[in-house]
């Protein structure tokens, strides 16, 4: 940082003083002139206040001051700054400061006939507003034209909107334009025998836009294993997405709004009103659009256009009491609000574009990966020496979280696990689990219903190993990397699990490395909490030969349950432990009936990658049930119903009233609110390509989906891993 600071100061881009208090730490805004700029001052919030070179703007080179906290906006920006550059860099035109300040008039009897009054009055208004800001026209701005609107409001009544066009030279000139607006309102209602309601600036600055451009040549795309054709076709294609679906436009804007937000900031603009003028004017056709427009040039080259509404200034009040400001001027370098506000603009286009060429080559997520793990070592306490070699060691590993963090920062400080050779001489032992599918029942199980479900065979295997002291507990699958207490309070589900586990053996003063393998995911509807739990205890059975039978075993790992999802119906831990088909009722065991399959059935499970917390899926629903409890019983009943018959179904082969089943439940469950956007996607998708019954398996909220496909397992599979949805269980083709 400080040969960035000292670069900058030796450019004239920081006053001495601005630099000195950045090497050393000190805020450039102090909480005592904080105090000063708004109310209830209790300190000063801190952000990174970065700089990205290579930005060459109409011929002039310009350092860009940005205060943003995201990962790979930064260094995105250079890079795509960089390219421009090479190319001639970014031409950006703009059109006259212009704000516009609105006066409504109502109490209106002919609007028409008003507007011509106030038409035949514009010169005497327009010198009245001048009048009441001399030193804004003598500067060159001042009020300009006077435009008028008609409205007919919902209950009937006309009103009357005058824009006053205000040049605001190069003060951003909110309150320049609301003082004027509030100064004109008495004439304006004896010249319109009306009354004036409200009387302020708008934030859709479409008088002053700002159009920046830039091409790109071929060559200079070409890179990380694409064609330069293939990653200019690329972000052409994205751009047209963003034209044609909001949804996607959303996102692409507010990319573009990554960079020009952070300048805003820097230069202490209000952001929130670029932000917003910026969102307007893209929908201000009807349909809300992407900014930019890319697409193939005469030569085949790469061109991009950005058009937005930008009114930013470069004086003022708050500019002149926030040092910090001053300096992201300073490091600006501009010499106008309109070449501020040509800097954003192609700040603008520079991060849409590193945006796109991302998306379109190795994913958005690459660019994260070194910044996204220099954050993980800093919440994890990496101490400076060895920071550097955390973050290689995670980028290195794949494993970019906190638990590896923490592995990597013991490693590097001598504090390491249980070695290999001590473990392989210790005693160790080993248990596994089945996983669940839940075919039909959801929900309605927790209120003693019939539910029904399938095993995940061999889905979680553990094994324990006594060493000398310690506890940890490995699970690479989930991403769990633990050393713990005994009493293990206050350090996470899985830590209270092995612990209530460890107490009920008795051996909670003894030391042991406890290792899991998953094939299924965590919080994914599939019983993995239950899966891990009998694993365990199994593992620790055989270690500690107590004999434990199976009804001792789910008896135990129903208590773990408890403590991983508050009030489980039972099923999860049912299945883990025996791993067979059954129809399962809570507390009931003359109803809990294992079924006898003549096949395996022809399902599919895909995860959507949205962890779904049983807890709160439970809780939620339990609310409901309470506040209507006739209707929800109702539903319980139906779910309860649809159970019993699906397991005759089920036992039957006789898949077509299986998957109608299926899909009804599936209905049912959307009722109580248990469904997402995610599910609902998959769902169709694969009733799309063949599926004759899907549904979300588990509590919802997130998590997975079940698909009954006989006939085409493998065409569903594809459909659902092609839109990026996890496949978990294919059954046999």
């Amino acid at each position: 940082m400080a040969d960035r600071i000292q670069a900058l100061a030796d450019r004239g881009l920081l006053a001495a003083a601005e630099a000195q208090a950045l090497l050393d730490g000190s805020p450039l805004l102090t909480p005592t002139v904080a105090d000063k700029m708004v109310e209830n001052v209790i300190g000063v919030f801190g952000l990174p206040f970065a700089v990205a070179p290579n930005f060459l703007v109409n011929g002039r080179d310009h350092f860009v001051p940005l205060v943003v906290e995201e990962p790979s906006i930064v260094a995105g920006l250079s890079s795509a700054a960089k390219l421009v550059r090479e190319n001639g860099g970014f031409r950006v035109d703009s059109s006259d400061p212009i704000l516009i300040g609105q006066i409504q008039l109502v109490d209106i009897q002919d609007p028409d006939a008003t507007i011509q009054k106030l038409f035949a009055a514009r010169d005497r208004v327009l010198a009245l507003a001048n009048e009441l800001q001399p030193k804004l026209h003598a500067r060159g701005g001042g009020a300009r034209d006077i435009e008028y609107f008609k409205y007919r409001l919902p209950d009937g009544r006309w009103t009357i909107v005058l824009h006053l066009l205000i040049d605001t030279r190069d003060a951003m000139g909110a309150n320049l334009v609301n003082s004027i607006c509030e100064g004109v309102s008495p004439d304006i209602e004896k010249i319109a025998g009306a009354r004036v309601s409200l009387k302020i600036l708008s934030n859709l600055a479409d008088r002053s836009l700002i159009t920046a451009r830039a091409a790109v040549a071929l060559p200079t795309l070409l890179g990380d294993g694409y064609t330069a054709e293939e990653v200019r076709d690329g972000i052409v294609l994205a751009n047209e997405f963003a034209m044609a679906d909001p949804h996607r436009a959303a996102t692409h804007n507010k990319g573009i709004m990554n960079g020009i937000d952070a300048v805003a900031l820097a230069t202490g603009n209000d952001w929130r009103a670029v932000e917003a003028g910026a969102h307007a004017f893209a929908a201000s056709n009807g349909t809300y659009r992407a900014l930019t427009k890319w697409s193939s040039g005469p030569d085949g080259e790469l061109t991009g256009e950005l058009q937005i509404p930008i009114r930013v200034g470069i004086v003022g009040g708050s500019l002149k009491s926030n040092p910090a400001a001053n300096a992201g001027l300073r490091i600006a370098g501009v010499r106008s609000s309109q070449e501020l506000a040509e800097l954003m603009a192609a700040v603008g286009l520079a991060q849409n574009l590193a945006a796109l060429r991302a998306l379109v080559t190795h994913g958005i997520q690459h660019g994260h990966m070194n910044l996204h793990a220099r954050s993980v070592a800093l919440s994890a306490g990496a101490p400076e020496e060895i920071f550097d070699k955390v973050v290689d060691g995670l980028i290195a590993s794949g494993e970019i979280k906190s638990w590896k963090a923490t592995q990597l920062i013991e490693e590097l400080q001598g504090v390491e696990p249980p070695s290999p050779e001590a473990v392989s001489e210790a005693k160790g032992a080993s248990g596994s689990a089945a996983g669940k599918i839940i075919l039909l029942g959801e929900h309605a199980a927790v209120y003693g219903k019939h539910v029904l479900a399938l095993p995940l065979d061999d889905a979680v295997s553990a094994n324990v190993t006594e060493i000398e002291s310690g506890i940890s507990v490995s699970v690479p699958g989930w991403g769990i990397q633990q050393q713990f207490r005994s009493d293990a309070q206050g350090q996470g589900t899985v830590a209270s699990v092995i612990s209530r586990i460890m107490q009920h053996f008795g051996v909670q003063q003894r030391g042991f490395a406890i290792r899991v393998e998953s094939r299924i995911p965590v919080a994914m509807g599939l019983g993995a909490s239950a899966a891990l739990a009998v694993a365990v205890i199994r593992a620790f059975d055989a270690l500690l030969q107590a004999g434990s039978s199976n009804r001792d075993v789910d008896k135990l790992a129903f208590e773990c349950e408890r403590i991983t999802h508050g009030n489980p119906s039972g099923i999860d831990n049912n299945i883990a432990t025996y791993a067979q088909p059954v129809l399962f009722s809570k507390g009931i065991a003359s109803r809990t009936k294992p079924l006898t399959l003549a096949e395996v059935p022809p399902l599919v499970v895909a995860a959507s990658g949205k962890k779904g917390m049983t807890r709160e899926q439970v809780a939620g629903v339990r609310m409901r049930y309470e506040r209507n409890e006739a209707l929800y019983s109702t539903i319980f009943d139906e779910i309860d119903e649809i159970s019993i018959a699906g397991a005759v179904a089920l036992r039957e082969c006789d898949y077509a009233s299986l998957g109608s089943l299926m899909n009804v439940c599936h209905g049912l469950l959307n009722a109580i609110e248990v469904s997402t956007p995610e599910l609902e996607m998959m769902i169709d998708l694969a009733r799309r390509n063949g599926a004759i019954g899907a549904k979300l398996t588990g509590s919802g909220g997130g998590g997975s989906i079940v698909a009954l496909c006989p006939d085409n397992v493998v065409e569903v599979a594809r459909a659902l891993r092609a839109a990026g949805f996890d496949v978990i269980r294919l059954a046999p083709e």
